[in-house]
């Protein structure tokens, strides 16, 4: 798989890495939350075109 993008003076490869930490962990509020904000990444990678490799 060639991820490499170019442009005649450089070359990168963009990849990230996020992480969502809640300052307060309540669970009735944090399991709500978690799929809220599960649901806003995916489909914001879907109009984006980026491939979530993986999801925890």
């Amino acid at each position: 798989m060639n991820d490499v993008k170019s442009l005649s003076h450089s070359k990168w490869r963009c990849k990230y890495h996020i992480v969502f930490a809640p300052k307060y962990r309540r669970q009735a509020i944090y399991r709500q939350l978690k799929q809220d904000v599960g649901k806003i990444l995916r489909d914001l990678c879907e109009r984006k075109k980026v491939k979530i490799i993986e999801a925890e």
